[in-house]
């Protein structure tokens, strides 16, 4: 506008991360609206069921699956009986020993050894989906009679490799970490809210 003072370059380049992260989602609703909705299906079937959700990630991803649990268990948006949901990102004592005694690659995978069962889902979360303990996570899941449901970006990378064909994968289509991870939690809320109005309805 006339008389105003141009924006600075540090304010350019804030405003281009908005622009950026509205782009991103714009591209992501044109996709995953679909497997977004099969995720839901799949993890409400679970809970239904009286079985449970595992979430894993490394870094913002760990973060991504404690808040994941922690709506599930506690609540979204409504009141409604505690789901189970458990983050294996969170056990300090357990991911330390695994780490140390074994390999950090399987620090999720003898997790869901440990804790998981036929009918539950796993939640396996990384932006570029080469994570290998998240990978092994996986396979472990797998061996457990799991279901899978992946999140990721980057075009998948490996995940694309170890998923069944009952799978779902959900791939953010970004490069850019940070767009990815910004859409992660888009989708963490609509699965959230998802299985909210499968068990509750409007």
């Amino acid at each position: 506008m006339p008389g105003m003072d141009p924006l600075s370059p540090l304010s350019v380049r804030i405003e281009q991360h908005f622009l950026d992260s509205i782009a991103t989602k714009q591209k992501a609703l044109q996709v995953l609206v679909e497997p977004i909705e099969l995720a839901v299906a799949m993890m409400t079937t679970a809970l239904a069921d009286d079985h449970k959700i595992l979430a894993c990630g490394n870094g913002g991803s760990a973060a991504d699956a404690q808040h994941f649990a922690a709506e599930l268990v506690g609540r979204f948006e409504r009141e409604r009986p505690e789901l189970a949901a458990l983050s294996l990102a969170t056990d300090t004592s357990a991911l330390t020993a695994i780490a140390n005694d074994y390999d950090y690659r399987q620090v999720f995978a003898k997790q869901v050894r440990a804790l998981g069962r036929a009918g539950d889902v796993l939640f396996a979360i990384s932006t570029s989906g080469n994570s290998d303990n998240v990978l092994a996570a996986v396979q472990a899941a797998h061996d457990r009679g799991m279901s899978v449901v992946a999140l990721t970006g980057k075009k998948g990378g490996k995940m694309r490799d170890v998923l069944s064909p009952d799978d779902i994968h959900i791939c953010i289509p970004a490069d850019r970490t940070a767009r990815i991870q910004e859409t992660h939690l888009l989708v963490l809320h609509c699965l959230c809210d998802g299985i909210d109005y499968n068990l509750l309805g409007e």
